[in-house]
C-alpha cells in the first residue's frame, strides 16, 4: 500500500499558507514528518485524516481518492491526534468498547478485539481504571489502541511523544515500530529523536513546504563534511551567528558547542563534526529560510 500526495495546498482565511504544493510518496512502514511547531504538519495530518479540506492537489491511498472518498478512507484509518480527548470517569475497557461500536466492529467480535488491543498496548492490568487517571504514556498507549480498532491500513499519529518521560517514550517507540511493519504509519513530530529511532523514510517540512523527502541515511550522507563544531563562550554566540551559518547550539558542561554549515573548513578553531539527523533538520530549515 502507498499514499501518494501531489501538489497539496491549503491557505487559511487569515492568509496563512499552511501547505504549499506538498508532494510526497509514503510507502508501507514508518514515515517521519519532521518540522518545527507551525510548519504545517498538523494541517497535512488533518487533511489526510479527512477532518479538513485542501484547497487544491490530490492524495490517493492506492486507488482511493483520499480527498473525495472520505468514508472509504475512514474505514482504513487509525488516527491519534495531538490532543486526544478522553471521557472522565470512564474506564479504558468501557471507552474502547464504545469506540469499537462507533467503528462498526460486529458485536460478537468486540470483546475479543478490545481485550486483544488492551493486551497489545500493555494496559490489560489497568483496563478498569478511568483513562483520565492514566499517566501521559498510558494515555498515548490507549490512544494507539483506539487507533488500531478495525485493523487500519493507514495510521496517523500527531506529536505522539511530546511530554513523555524517557521510559514512556522508549515503550512508545517499541509499540510504534511493531505496528509499522505491515501498515503505513505517519509520525508527525518536531522531535528529531522520534524520526531517528523509528523511521526508514522521512520528510522535513517548514512554512508549509517540503524541504527534504527521502531516507535519513541519504540526508546524512549528503551533509557529511559540511558540519563543523567549536566550543565558545555564551557571550560570543551572537557574533558567531552573524559571521557563520550556525545551525545549532547546545550546552555541554555549561559551555555552548555550536555547529556551523560550511562546504570548506571555516578555520577559526573549528573542528570537523559527524553530522547527525538534528544537523540535517536545522540545515534544511536554515536553507529554506535563506531562499524565502
Amino acid at each position: 500500500m502507498q499514499l501518494t500526495i501531489r501538489n497539496l495546498s491549503k491557505t487559511y482565511p487569515n492568509g496563512v499558507k499552511a501547505l504549499q504544493d506538498v508532494s510526497l510518496d509514503i510507502p508501507t512502514g514508518m514515515y517521519g514528518l519532521l518540522g518545527p511547531n507551525g510548519a504545517g504538519k498538523s494541517t497535512l495530518m488533518r487533511i489526510l485524516a479527512t477532518l479538513q479540506d485542501a484547497d487544491s492537489g490530490t492524495a490517493t491511498l492506492d486507488d482511493i481518492n483520499v480527498l473525495k472518498d472520505k468514508d472509504a478512507v475512514r474505514r482504513l484509518l487509525g488516527y491519534l491526534p495531538q490532543e486526544f480527548g478522553v471521557y472522565p470517569r470512564i474506564s479504558a475497557l468501557e471507552m474502547l468498547r464504545h469506540l469499537a461500536v462507533l467503528k462498526g466492529i460486529p458485536g460478537a467480535q468486540q470483546k475479543e478485539v478490545v481485550n486483544a488491543l488492551l493486551e497489545r498496548v500493555n494496559l490489560w492490568d489497568h483496563r478498569k481504571k478511568a483513562v483520565s487517571s492514566y499517566s501521559g504514556g498510558m494515555r498515548q498507549r490507549f490512544g494507539i489502541a483506539q487507533a488500531l480498532l478495525g485493523d487500519p491500513k493507514l495510521i496517523i499519529v500527531d506529536e505522539p511523544t511530546a511530554g513523555l518521560d524517557p521510559g514512556e517514550r522508549n515503550r512508545f517507540y517499541n509499540l510504534l515500530s511493531e505496528i509499522g511493519e505491515n501498515v503505513i504509519v505517519i509520525l508527525s513530530t518536531h522531535i528529531v529523536e522520534d524520526v531517528k529511532e523509528l523511521c526508514s523514510n522521512m520528510a522535513i517540512i517548514n512554512s508549509g513546504q517540503v524541504l527534504y523527502a527521502g531516507t535519513p541515511d541519504a540526508a546524512l550522507t549528503a551533509l557529511q563534511g559540511q558540519v563543523w563544531e567549536k566550543a565558545i563562550a555564551k557571550a560570543e554566540i551572537e557574533d558567531y551567528q552573524n559571521r557563520y551559518q550556525v545551525i545549532s547550539s547546545k550546552l555541554v558542561a555549561g559551555k555552548p558547542i555550536i555547529h556551523v554549515l560550511s562546504e570548506t573548513n571555516p578555520g577559526d578553531g573549528f573542528q570537523a563534526a559527524d553530522a547527525d539527523l538534528e544537523d540535517v533538520f536545522f540545515a534544511k530549515i536554515l536553507a529554506g529560510q535563506l531562499t524565502v
